[in-house]
């Protein structure tokens, strides 16, 4: 096994909890693994005794790496329980939404290395999206340790720039839920034809999770031509997607959708 820094997870919420689990699955030796949380959910008390992992140890100690994983709100609450895990060489990385690296220099002046990440929920699947920015200050074996938690839960892409974080939010980190959304309303639009609602919602439901494995087995072929692949000029799907392909269809508003996540994740940022 690969010798791995010292870790700690502040938060192990629904995401930490996810990002603590992977690590482990992946291989990240408990002995190197701390995890603090002020209210720890019977699930999480089992994980970290089933793989002895100290939960909230009084004796903590500085941190080679240190996860923040609790909710933005929280954070000026946190900083008295965060400063004796930190010192100049500690790399925080952050999954925080509007939490710049301004926000943390200013409460947290000892730290220089900051790595800015921002998964989504399906990370508790392994099958998670993750985009990242990491300072200059990072050096290559600090993001390579990172780089290996962060693929624990799914694919992980790097950007150049810290606003682009902003981006990642608005499209990946809140996608989830725009997929979500869009069985409840092909399930509505099945209830208006007609159709019950427990059958409406069962057609509905599982399109979305067989498409979206197909999307996920066949990584090579573009959505465009899975797409056409289904559509038959003339038939039923190519009248749907005259209506969804159209000026006043679903690519615009997914635009202006997104657009209001971005601008919102800013704003949390200023």
């Amino acid at each position: 096994m690969q010798k791995r820094p010292n870790l700690v997870v502040f938060g192990a919420g629904k995401m930490g909890g996810a990002m603590l689990k992977g690590a482990i699955a992946g291989g990240w030796p408990a002995a190197s693994l701390r995890v603090i949380e002020s209210y720890p959910s019977d699930d999480l008390k089992a994980f970290c005794k089933a793989n002895a992992i100290a939960l909230n140890s009084g004796a903590a100690g500085v941190a080679n790496i240190l996860l923040i994983a609790v909710k933005p709100q929280a954070l000026d609450a946190a900083i008295p329980t965060l400063l004796p895990l930190i010192n100049e060489e500690t790399v925080l990385v952050s999954i925080m939404a509007g939490k710049s690296i301004a926000d943390f220099k200013a409460r947290l002046p000892k730290l220089s290395k900051f790595i800015r990440a921002m998964p989504n929920t399906p990370a508790a699947l392994g099958r998670g999206m993750t985009g990242a920015y990491a300072s200059s200050t990072i050096a290559s074996s600090e993001r390579a340790h990172v780089e290996f938690l962060l693929r624990t839960t799914g694919k992980l892409a790097w950007v150049s720039e810290e606003g682009d974080i902003d981006k990642v939010t608005a499209l990946s980190g809140s996608g989830p839920a725009y997929v979500f959304h869009m069985v409840e309303a092909m399930a509505l639009a099945g209830e208006n034809l007609g159709l019950a609602p427990d059958l409406a919602m069962l057609l509905a439901r599982t399109t979305i999770e067989g498409a979206g494995e197909l999307l996920h087995q066949e990584a090579d072929t573009s959505p465009e031509t899975l797409r056409k692949n289904v559509t038959s000029p003339g038939g039923t799907t190519a009248a749907a997607l005259e209506v969804l392909m159209g000026d006043a269809g679903l690519a615009p508003l997914m635009i202006r959708a997104v657009a209001a996540a971005h601008a919102r994740a800013k704003a949390l940022s200023g």
